[in-house]
Parts: structure tokens; C-alpha cells; sequence
């Protein structure tokens, strides 16, 4: 199938204002300036302005732009997308005295090659670009599938070949890197493998992770009206290895129509593996840097894969406000905030108006949709900047609505966005451009991985928000789309490029990713098991290089040859350990040594069986050290934790099975601690 790469002109991400009131009005401006006089504004005075947009959109007289019409650009009838324009009209009217306050991130044009060397670097590939020979890099291309590494090779013949049109030599040859014969870009379309396509077991063929009981498994679909089709996710091959090639004749589908109904989304079943689940916070932050590299490596593999093109923007860097709560950086909050509170991951002002909001206004009817006044948010906006820090605001006079207006002001205001500048395109292409549901969840899976730490654990909690809001929608009137179209505009910003009615293409856009965001993030949450596997090998070839390494070092050797000689072998008493508990001889095969410094047993040599899991393990220490643990184990939730051999830390799922995972790793030691909040 031949995919259309082509830009059909109908929306064009040109810049993200942290809101400043110069955006809207150029958005309003396209609104209105084709509208026929007798639809003009002024003469529907008595109308709300939302109201009169959505009438303006719906008009048949108005005739419909010229455009390509693709999968993303779906109808929707107007009156569907009143929320969107509403909430367009309020975020207008709260940052008209703003101004002076506001700032832009401006688009630095790319010039030949750069896209493909930030990639590059972005991915941990750098000394391809530098020459220099690096492990971790080296590790790195060490466990590419074939679909990652074509990718890789992809980008890196791209930029080689730009080098050559200025007439500048490459630090690397491509043949030393891929091995292959010639330099020539060697990528074609992924062809039918014998692997499980998208996850869905092929008929004859087994399934590819391992079952286990009925409720081991992350369910996420609909409590109430749930469709009778229920989709299963695999995470042992890689999503860009399992996707088969289309029929040429197939076309993607056109004037397809988004939804709105909850029971339109299907119903995913994550299956787990004998490795049980893991979440992004079960990893230790070295092993998700190298998460992240391998899920840029593999988005990129999974668009070229589909034929659709990863979209970047480049961004220069504005620097937001050092101090205060609104317009500040993450970053820069987070490190502020965590000398007050160490260790805490989404800022203290986000997370106490969420507080606020699940206390008081989950019930509240029309919550996130009916605004609060105006006035009052700008007072409040004052009153926090100046007194939070000092625990002396006043939350009690804090209303519902104005409450959910700072907390959308705080996102919108934020100096780059939630979901970051570079790959917005990106969130928006897998609407545009990919047809399936299973495959925009699938990509969406690999951008939330890319976020970086503050923007991922600050989407996770506001998204869990959400979630709540939608919960309770038999009393505060807000379903999923509802909801969806609310906050849209308050993430994705965007400004049309002719007319009209792309603008509301566009507002359905945004719209339907941000109901796959808020309906699947239990997914979302999870790292794909293939991608640990990954890490796994990396760690591993990495620590074979550094062995390598020392062997071949002769000051090291001259050096370990000399202490050897000089030292007098000292007695040791019997039983003393000198190495630690994995490489202790007297161990036998199955048999771990599990560790538990906040129990009155400390350490505990368990035999492991095919049907033991983590949580055996855990309810064992529990029974024995029921009543002399230490006080400061009391309250919290204990788990057991796999640390290094080829992994750095690794947070086990209770379910896992344990002699699985000490297959994967027999050199780990193993731990019991509480959980990394």
C-alpha cells in the first residue's frame, strides 16, 4: 500500500504560545474574515460568541476549502465542537491582560542535515557524528532489531550524504557501522514476518508471551457500554516488527467521522508475561535514559514502517520565569519544590490544585467546562504567586471553577508545552496519518516514553485527574468527549492555515488524541517488555566492552600484578563472605539470597520454582517478621527489587515469576524496600 506523504495544507503547527493573546486573535481573524456578511458577528449580537462561531462553521453557504482530505481531517458536526471553541473563547479573555507577561517559542528553520544529526544525538548515537568510540553507543547498536537498525541507517546515510554535498568527510564510514557493502540507504517497507501482527495472535501460530491467569492482565476499556470486540497488546516484539504490509489497493479511509460515543473505543487487554508489568517509575533513571533512546529509535522504525514521516519541529530555547508558580519551567519548580519536600516529582501548586479539585469539585456540574470569573482567577493568580510558599493562601474561598481555571492556566502558561515542542507534530501525525486505533495507541505509547521525567510524572497526574472527572460524570455532566474537547486547546495549540473549517478539523484532532491519553494511560504508564529486554542486552554488552577493556589495559594489569605480589594473603575466619551473595560458591542453581534491612530478619535463601512469584516472596518475609519489623516499614508498601547484574534497579511486578527473572539475570541481587512513589 502507498501511503500520502504529501501535506494536504489544511493545518500547520506554527508556533506555541504559553498564552499570549496575540495567538487567539490571529485565530479569531481567520474565523471571521470569510464569513458572508449576513453571518457576521454583529449581526448575531444576541449569541453567545462560541455559539456564533459554531454557526458560522455549520453554515452550508459557506463553500468548504479546497484540501486533500486525509484519515485526521474527519467531520464533526459543529454543534459537537461548541466545548472546543468556548473554551477557545475563555483562554482568549483570560489572557487579554497578559501581555506584557507572554513568550514565544519561534521556529529556528533547519538547515540540511541538522534534523538528522539532533536525531542522532537524541538517540544516544552521537559518536557516529563525533567519531569517537564510545560503549554506550557501540551497546546501543549491539541490540537494534532489523527495523531499528535500518532506521538508524536510514538517518545516518541521509546526513552522510548531506556532509557530501558541502564537501565535508564523514567521521564514520556506514560499512563500518552496519557492515554492509555500500553506503547506498539500504531501508525498505517491513515485510509479512511470522510474528504476531500487532500484538493479535495469528491463526496456527502460538502466542508469543506466556499466559497466565485470567486477571493477570491490565484491562483498559469501558466500564459501562463496552464493546464486544476486546483487542489484546503484546509487548514482546517490537511494534515496528510486527507490522505486516498492506494491500497496495487498500486506501486509507476517507470522510471517516470521529465518534464521540465512549463505547466507539475499543477495549485493550494488556497481557502480562512471566516478567509480570512494569511502569515507567519501576526503573532506575540511568536504565530510562537508555528507555528513551530505544523509543525514539523505534517510533522512527514504526512510521517508516507504516510509510508516514516523523515530523520534528526545532525550537530555540526561551528561558521562562526563575521564581514563582505560573510560566515557570518544570524543571526549574521541581528543584525548587524539592527543598522543601525531597524526592517529590510534580510541582507542590499543580499538585495542590488537583487536591483541591478531587475534594470538593468532581461532583461539581460542568466542572473544566463552566468558567469561573475572570476577576477572581486574576486575584487568585496574585494572591498565590505571593503567599503559597509562605502556607498562608486561603483555599477555603477558592471556588470549584476558579480552582479549574488555574489549573488550565497553569498548563497553558507553562514556557513550553506539556507534551513538548519537538514532537507535537508528531501527536498530531498519528491521528492524521495512521488509521488504526491500535496503531495510534502504539505510537502514542513510544512519545510518552520520550517525555522527559517532569513532563511525563506532571501529564500522569493530571491525566489521572481526568480520568476521575470522567468518572463521575452521572453527576457533573462530563464524559470522555466532553472532557477531551475541554482541555484540547489548553495542550495543542494551533493556527489555521486558511479557513475555517480546518480549524475545527483540527479542534476534532486534538480532541481525539487527548481521549486516547486520558482512556488508555493505564497503558501508557507501562514499558514495553521488549524494550527492557533491550536494555537488558545493552547493559550487558556494555559491561563485556569494559571488560574487554581492563583485560587489555597493561597499566591496569602492571598495576593489579603489583598488589597481587605485595600483598600477604591475611587469614580469614571461617564463613566469611567476600564476594557478594551472587557469586557466593555455595549458592545452588534456583536458590536466591533476598535481602530486607527494614525487617528484623534481614535476609532470607529462598528455592525457586516455575510457579514462585515475587509476591510468595513478599508475603513470606511479611509472616515471618510479622511482629519485630521496623517501625519505619510500618505503613508502607514493601516490594521486591531486582538490582544490578544487567539491569540497574528494576521495581518487580507481584506477579512476576521469579525464576524467570532470575534466568534474565543471575547475577542481580534482590531487595525488599518500599516503592519509589
Amino acid at each position: 500500500m502507498t501511503m500520502e506523504m504529501k501535506d494536504s495544507g489544511s493545518v500547520v503547527l506554527t508556533a506555541y504560545h504559553p498564552h499570549s493573546p496575540a495567538r487567539i486573535p490571529g485565530m479569531e481573524q481567520s474565523f471571521v474574515q470569510d464569513i458572508p456578511p449576513s453571518h457576521s458577528p454583529s449581526s448575531r449580537k444576541s449569541l453567545p460568541r462560541c455559539r456564533r462561531i459554531n454557526r458560522m462553521l455549520s453554515n452550508e453557504s459557506t463553500p468548504p476549502p479546497a484540501f486533500s482530505r486525509s484519515n485526521s481531517q474527519a467531520s464533526m458536526d459543529s454543534t459537537s465542537m461548541e466545548d472546543f471553541w468556548c473554551e477557545v473563547e475563555s483562554i482568549k479573555e483570560s489572557s487579554e491582560d497578559r501581555a506584557d507577561e507572554a513568550t514565544l517559542l519561534e521556529f529556528k528553520p533547519a538547515d540540511e542535515g541538522e534534523l538528522e544529526a539532533e536525531w542522532l544525538q537524541d538517540v544516544g548515537l552521537s559518536t557516529l557524528i563525533s567519531g569517537a568510540e564510545e560503549e554506550d553507543g557501540q551497546a546501543l547498536l549491539s541490540t537494534l532489531t532489523r527495523t531499528q537498525a535500518a532506521a538508524v541507517q536510514k538517518r545516518y546515510n541521509t546526513y552522510t550524504q548531506t556532509l557530501r554535498k558541502k564537501n565535508k568527510h564523514t567521521v564514520r564510514d556506514v560499512r563500518d557501522i552496519f557492515g554492509t557493502n555500500d553506503t547506498s540507504p539500504t531501508f525498505e517497507t517491513v515485510p509479512v514476518s511470522p510474528v504476531p501482527s500487532n500484538g493479535i495472535q495469528l491463526p496456527g501460530q502460538k502466542p508469543v508471551w506466556k499466559s497466565v491467569s485470567s486477571n493477570s492482565c491490565l484491562d483498559c476499556g469501558l466500564d459501562k457500554g463496552s464493546p464486544s470486540i476486546t483487542e489484546e497488546l503484546s509487548y514482546e516484539v517490537s511494534f515496528s516488527e510486527s507490522i505486516t504490509v498492506l494491500p497496495k489497493s487498500q486506501e486509507w479511509p476517507k470522510n471517516q467521522r470521529f465518534k464521540k460515543e465512549d463505547s466507539a473505543l475499543p477495549k485493550f487487554i494488556v497481557r502480562k508475561s512471566r516478567f509480570g508489568l512494569t511502569e515507567v517509575g519501576d526503573l532506575s533513571p540511568e536504565d530510562m535514559k537508555k528507555i528513551r533512546y530505544l523509543s525514539l529509535i523505534e517510533l522512527t522504525a514504526f512510521y517508516d514502517a507504516l510509510g508516514v514521516e516523523l515530523k520534528r519541529n526545532r525550537t530555540e530555547r526561551v528561558r521562562g520565569r526563575e521564581n514563582g508558580l505560573f510560566g515557570v519551567p518544570l524543571t526549574v519548580l521541581l528543584e525548587n519544590d524539592q527543598k522543601k519536600v525531597p524526592g517529590i516529582k510534580v510541582p507542590l501548586i499543580f499538585q495542590k490544585l488537583l487536591l483541591k479539585l478531587e475534594e470538593t469539585g468532581l461532583e461539581t456540574e460542568g466542572i473544566l467546562r463552566v468558567p469561573g470569573s475572570a476577576s477572581r482567577v486574576k486575584n487568585l493568580h496574585q494572591e498565590l504567586e505571593a503567599k503559597f510558599y509562605e502556607d498562608t493562601f486561603d483555599w477555603d474561598q477558592v471556588r470549584n471553577n476558579d480552582a479549574a481555571g488555574l489549573l488550565k492556566m497553569f498548563i497553558r502558561e507553562l514556557p513550553s508545552p506539556l507534551f513538548t515542542v519537538e514532537y507535537l507534530p508528531a501527536f498530531i501525525t498519528l491521528v492524521e496519518k495512521i488509521p488504526k486505533i491500535k496503531l495510534q495507541l502504539q505510537a502514542l505509547h513510544l512519545l510518552i516514553l520520550l517525555l522527559p521525567e517532569a513532563n511525563r510524572d506532571t501529564a500522569k497526574a493530571f491525566l489521572q485527574f481526568l480520568k476521575k472527572v470522567v468518572a463521575n460524570e452521572g453527576k457533573n455532566k462530563m464524559n470522555l468527549w466532553n472532557v477531551s474537547m475541554i482541555i484540547a486547546p489548553n495542550l495543542f495549540i494551533y493556527k489555521g492555515k486558511r479557513a475555517n473549517q480546518q480549524e475545527m478539523q483540527a479542534a476534532a484532532t486534538t480532541a481525539h488524541i487527548v481521549r486516547l491519553l486520558i482512556r488508555y494511560q493505564d497503558i501508557l504508564w507501562t514499558v514495553p517488555s521488549f524494550l527492557i529486554s533491550q536494555v537488558r542486552k545493552m547493559n550487558e554488552a556494555a559491561m563485556n566492552n569494559s571488560k574487554r577493556q581492563l583485560m587489555f589495559d597493561k597499566g591496569v594489569r602492571k598495576l593489579l600484578r603489583r598488589k597481587t605480589m605485595e600483598r600477604e594473603r591475611p587469614e580469614r575466619p571461617e564463613g566469611a563472605v567476600t564476594f557478594p551473595p551472587y557469586l557466593q560458591s555455595d549458592i545452588p542453581e534456583g536458590v536466591i539470597r533476598v535481602y530486607a534491612p527494614l525487617h528484623s530478619k534481614v535476609s532470607m535463601a529462598i528455592q525457586l520454582n516455575s510457579q514462585t512469584k515475587a509476591k510468595d516472596i513478599l508475603a513470606r518475609f511479611h509472616c515471618e517478621n510479622s511482629h519485630g519489623s521496623s517501625q519505619n516499614m510500618r505503613g508502607q508498601i514493601q516490594s521486591l527489587h531486582e538490582i544490578g547484574g544487567n539491569i540497574g534497579q528494576h521495581c518487580l511486578d507481584p506477579d512476576a515469576y521469579m525464576l524467570d527473572v532470575y534466568r534474565a539475570n543471575p547475577q542481580a541481587e534482590w531487595v525488599i524496600k518500599p516503592k519509589a512513589s
